[in-house]
Parts: structure tokens; C-alpha cells; sequence
């Protein structure tokens, strides 16, 4: 490995660090060595973290001319990895300055951060940091290629693409929705409760089931036994037990796909087919505003 930080001097966003980062080892190795990268960068150590309630860190100074990478140990491998390339993207990021103490400390749940904080400086350097994790550890042109292998939209195939890119099916299903030429929702669920849930939604309509709610009684995960660790059949189901349909509106089919894990957890794949392109332009206009609405018809071409 030949890159060192000068390659990436006029590099100031999370796409263009991993544009060039890719440019100059572009025959880079998948699953991405992380650890070998960051020494390259000027990470000095990568290292246990040994505060309490966070997932990673950086110890830097405000020049940033070399940093330590913490990251918690009690982490499966595919998470710590993640939080690995989290931090070095704060390192990397001109704009990501530290705190008065000359570092960087983050929560699980900055790891999930993917959109928000315009308003919110701390909230804006997480969601940069994680595009910048996402993008560096599963390149989108390579990861675009895996995942339009294959007929239909189907965990096994996302399980196959995280073990290959060594990260979390989380974090693969985050990706998998956007490259996937289907309509595909991810939902997170323990104990049969909604903890969040991944969608592209110009393609993907909003669930009709909010984070927190209990999963529908009528979904795949409760309706039929599942074996820790073995993808379900794929299974049509009522869109109404899923999404929003008007009364007397034909929806597109459904489909509905269940990995039940440890401790609770599950994955559930949604997926659909668009019915006509009328119900295309209603599912994208459920996520506009009033003014974006009167925009999108008044000049349909632009």
C-alpha cells in the first residue's frame, strides 16, 4: 500500500476522500484491510476503548497531524471495522474538528446517523463519518456489481454480500437498498418491536408501522416458526400489512422475507414490484412537502 495522506490534500468530503483514496489503490483488496489503511494515514494506534458507552473514538490534536483510533473490543469484528473506518473518516475530514480535549467520542447511535444535521454540527460530522465508513469499506462500484446478481431482492444473497465485504448485514442492508434496482426496505426488529428500518424513498414507499411499534400481527416473522440463522422462503403478503393502500386501490404485490438472529433480533426484507407508473409518482410524492408537490407537477420536466 503506497498512499499517504498528501494524496488526499484537496479532498474535503466523505465521497471524495473514498473517490481518491480508491484512485490511488485501486487495486485495493475486499474485504477492505481498514487497519493497514489508517497506518498508512497517520494513525499511530488503533487501541481497546476504554470509556464506558461508546463504540469508538479518536485522539487527536486540532492540526490533526497524527491521531490514535479507539474502538470497543466487546464488538462483533464486522461493527468494530466499521467503527474503525468512522473514525478515520473524522481524521480525514477537514472540517471534523475535535472537542476542546482533543478528541473525538461516539455512541452506537452515531453509527446509525445517515441523514440530519444541518442545524446540528455534531449530528452533520456523524452522518459524514458513517457515508464515509459505508462507501470506504463497500466501494460502490464494486458493491453495485454483487448486488445486482440474482433474480429478486433476497437475504441470502445480502448475507453473502456482508460476509464477502466483511461488515454487518446492518450496514450491507443500508447499502443494499440504495444500489438494488428494486424497491427494498430493511427492517431492524427485536422482540418483535420495530427498531428502525432502511429504505430508498424515491423508490420506497414509508412503512405504515413507526419505530417502536410492535411488528404487524399478520407479518412472515409472526406468522410462520424460524430457525436462528436460516433465511426464510421468500413470501408474498398484503402490502396493507406493511405499508399505507388506499381503500379500493389495487398496490403493487409485496413480498416479504424473514433472518431471524440472536438475542432476539431480526432482519426483515421488504421488496415490491410498481404496480403502473402512476403508483411510482404517488409513493414519491408522499415524501415532498406541499411546495415540492406543486413543483414536480407544474414543471414535470425538470
Amino acid at each position: 500500500m503506497n498512499i499517504s495522506r498528501i494524496d488526499l490534500a484537496d479532498a474535503a468530503s466523505p465521497e471524495r476522500l473514498v473517490l481518491e483514496i480508491l484512485k490511488h489503490e485501486p487495486q485495493l483488496a475486499i474485504p477492505v484491510p481498514i487497519e493497514e489503511l489508517c497506518l498508512r494515514l497517520d494513525i499511530l494506534e488503533i487501541v481497546p476503548l476504554t470509556t464506558d458507552g461508546y463504540e469508538g473514538g479518536l485522539l487527536t490534536s486540532a492540526d490533526k497531524f497524527n491521531g490514535t483510533i479507539l474502538f470497543n473490543e466487546a464488538s462483533p469484528r464486522e461493527r468494530r471495522r466499521f467503527t474503525i473506518a468512522h473514525e478515520l473518516g473524522h481524521f480525514l475530514m477537514p472540517s471534523h474538528v475535535p472537542s476542546a480535549e482533543g478528541r473525538f467520542l461516539c455512541r452506537l447511535q452515531d453509527m446509525r446517523a445517515l441523514k440530519g444535521g444541518e442545524s446540528d454540527r455534531r449530528l452533520k460530522m456523524e452522518v459524514e463519518a458513517n457515508r464515509f465508513a459505508s462507501q470506504l469499506l463497500m466501494p460502490p462500484q464494486k458493491f453495485r456489481v454483487d448486488v445486482a446478481v440474482g433474480k429478486d431482492p433476497d437475504i441470502r444473497q445480502l448475507s453473502a454480500i456482508a460476509k464477502k465485504y466483511d461488515v454487518s448485514k446492518e450496514a450491507a442492508g443500508r447499502a443494499y437498498v440504495k444500489f438494488r434496482e428494486e424497491p427494498v426496505a430493511i427492517v431492524v426488529t427485536q422482540n418483535d418491536k420495530v427498531l428502525r428500518d432502511y429504505r430508498d424513498s424515491l423508490k420506497f414507499p414509508r412503512l405504515s408501522v413507526p419505530t417502536g411499534a410492535m411488528i404487524p400481527a399478520h407479518s412472515l416473522l409472526l406468522r410462520r416458526k424460524h430457525e436462528i440463522g436460516v433465511p426464510s422462503e421468500i413470501d408474498e403478503t398484503d402490502a396493507g400489512v406493511w405499508l399505507h393502500v388506499e381503500r379500493g386501490r389495487q398496490s403493487a404485490p409485496l413480498y416479504e422475507q424473514v433472518l431471524l438472529q440472536r438475542q432476539g433480533f431480526a432482519l426483515i426484507m421488504l421488496s415490491r414490484e410498481a404496480a403502473s407508473g402512476d403508483e411510482d409518482e404517488a409513493d414519491e410524492e408522499a415524501e415532498m412537502t406541499s411546495a415540492e408537490r406543486l413543483k414536480r407537477r407544474l414543471y414535470p420536466d425538470r
